[in-house]
């Protein structure tokens, strides 16, 4: 799609933010000159990540420690998808959480049933306080019947020094213990596309996805009716689209180059 043509029908950009807006503590060049151009025109956006370890009032406070200010229910993350299809798909049950004390908090606070024993649901997120005590508990839940959910799939977390385990990679292991299989949620599945359509009350073929990952960000608009937009600050470099299973609507080399299409 050329790129004059892309942006043009956009109602609502859903942005990635590690590697597409930010790396690590700092903004990339450009990226805070889109969102207020976008803001300019009146044109919708929220901020969704795979990222379950964290929720969205941290994020929110990192963007603004960074001079980026956005509204809290701005931010949407895996977690907050996964208490959604909780909510609607397996409302009451008990649920074992393998997570972060935030992640813990948020799914407290939205009314799911957290417990310690005999779960009927066991959930595996990224989990930055993981411990053997934990993968023991959540493998044996799921090896006697607790159905298995995942926030997202992401392998590998970007850091400032390297890529650490990410969610999939966990799950890779609680798989192999036990031969289950998780039903995964987050990008680029369609409950995050759904869940996205809910909060905004836009139309799917007027929302486009934008981030740094084909695999996820991408996919998540190409392969649910909207749009997908690949950016290069982040994973992915330009020689990775050819070999990618998920062809981007567009490339672009940042945000900063996408605003001149706006």
């Amino acid at each position: 799609m050329p790129k004059h043509k892309a942006l043009k029908d956009v109602k609502l950009f859903a942005l990635d933010m590690d590697g597409t807006v930010y790396l690590g503590n700092g903004l990339i060049e450009g990226s805070l000159d889109f969102i207020e151009q976008l803001r300019a025109q009146e044109r919708d956006f929220v901020f969704m990540t795979n990222n379950s370890s964290k929720v969205a009032s941290f994020y929110r406070e990192k963007l603004a420690k960074m001079g980026c200010f956005v509204e809290e229910n701005r931010i949407i993350t895996s977690g907050d998808v996964t208490i959604q299809y909780l909510k609607t798909y397996y409302p009451g049950k008990s649920v074992y959480l393998m997570g972060t004390p935030l992640l813990e908090e948020s799914f407290l606070k939205n009314g799911i049933n957290l417990v310690q024993s005999q779960p009927d649901v066991a959930v595996a997120s990224f989990d930055t306080t993981l411990t053997y005590e934990k993968l023991e508990k959540i493998c044996t839940f799921i090896a006697n019947g607790a159905i298995f959910l995942s926030t997202h799939l992401d392998l590998v977390c970007p850091t400032e020094t390297g890529f650490i385990p990410d969610c999939g990679a966990m799950c890779a292991l609680i798989t192999k213990s036990t031969g289950v299989e998780p039903k995964y949620l987050g990008k680029p599945f369609p409950e995050t596309m759904e869940m996205i359509l809910a909060l905004t009350g836009h139309r799917r073929e007027d929302v486009a996805f934008v981030g740094d990952r084909i695999y996820t960000d991408v996919a998540t608009g190409v392969k649910n009716g909207g749009k997908g937009f690949l950016v290069l600050t982040g994973e992915t470099k330009m020689e990775d689209v050819d070999k990618a299973d998920v062809i981007p609507d567009c490339v672009f080399d940042s945000l900063k180059e996408m605003t001149n299409y706006l």
